[in-house]
């Protein structure tokens, strides 16, 4: 029996409902199949976020120990690999990076600076006990007891009451410049002092030398016919410290004169054949900018 008009359309209709409900399924599975694509592709790129920031702070942390800076968190402290960084639940709009470790420091900090606070108030107890030693009488007498940092001279003018001597304002990264006496009238022209990089021993005890009062020295490649001021690498600022690897650096506050702490490190600084400043043949170095040397003075004392 064929079909009326009406019928026919009827039909068709149904036919095409299904055909829409079908097409709606299959285009809802597409959304959600990308959806899913994304938020595994966003997982994978946060993981790798995570571990490169991690990266970094282990890099800064060997840096600032390198430099001497104290460290009040460990921030080598991981998880087990292969954790991620964020929880991996179906409903991707809830999952969100773990807490930030800026705010793990500073609940941290407080609680490392007490115990360095104790630190500092242990010797009243030696004290009470009748005149303990210092903490620098511990330690071994070598070039890390020597406070070695990079200065730049801003001004340098000849002593007025001495012909062989500067008289030196030098910017050690402090809040105040330094005034460095330096012997160096017979060696170099006033005009090259000026504005000029250098390696300071910044713990000497202050000395009047003619009246002015030096608060440090100016390290130099140094020969009885010739002295060189030994210079920093390329890239170092005013306050940089100088560093020996395997002696930790570890400065008195005040070298103690009649310790004679630089007197007994003094025979092992020395350049080497490449003209690079030594500590019993271990290059003195600014961080990871490179290595302190002389101009052209190679195997010769440092003074």
């Amino acid at each position: 029996m064929s079909l009326s008009p009406t019928q026919m359309l009827e039909q068709r209709a149904l036919q095409a409902e299904k055909m829409i409900e079908l097409l709606t399924k299959q285009i809802n599975q597409i959304k959600i199949a990308a959806v899913n694509k994304h938020k595994e592709e966003l997982r994978q790129e946060n993981v790798g976020l995570c571990r490169e920031v991690d990266r970094l702070k282990n890099l800064l942390v060997k840096l600032e120990t390198a430099q001497g800076v104290p460290q009040y968190y460990d921030f080598t402290k991981k998880t087990e690999e292969g954790v991620p960084c964020v929880q991996d639940t179906n409903d991707f709009t809830q999952n969100a990076p773990l807490p930030s470790k800026a705010e793990e420091i500073i609940e941290a900090k407080p609680k490392k600076e007490k115990p360095k606070k104790e630190k500092a108030d242990k010797p009243e107890k030696k004290e009470k006990g009748g005149g303990g030693k210092k903490p620098e009488e511990d330690l071994p007498v070598d070039v890390g007891r020597l406070d070695f940092r990079v200065g730049r001279i801003v001004e340098a003018s000849k002593h007025p009451d001495a012909d062989a001597l500067y008289v030196e304002k030098v910017d050690v990264g402090e809040e105040k410049h330094r005034v460095v006496v330096s012997g160096l009238v017979k060696f170099i022209p006033e005009a090259e002092m000026q504005n000029r990089m250098v390696v300071l021993l910044c713990n000497l005890k202050p000395a009047k030398m003619r009246g002015v009062t030096s608060e440090a020295m100016v390290m130099c490649a140094s020969t009885p016919e010739k002295v060189e001021i030994l210079a920093p690498p390329e890239g170092s600022q005013p306050g940089d410290v100088v560093l020996c690897e395997g002696y930790p650096r570890n400065p008195d506050s005040v070298l103690n004169p009649k310790k004679k702490i630089f007197e007994t490190c003094a025979p092992d600084l020395r350049t080497d054949s490449n003209l690079v400043a030594t500590y019993k043949g271990v290059p003195l170095t600014v961080g990871s900018k490179g290595v302190v040397k002389a101009q052209t003075l190679a195997n010769v004392q440092i003074k």
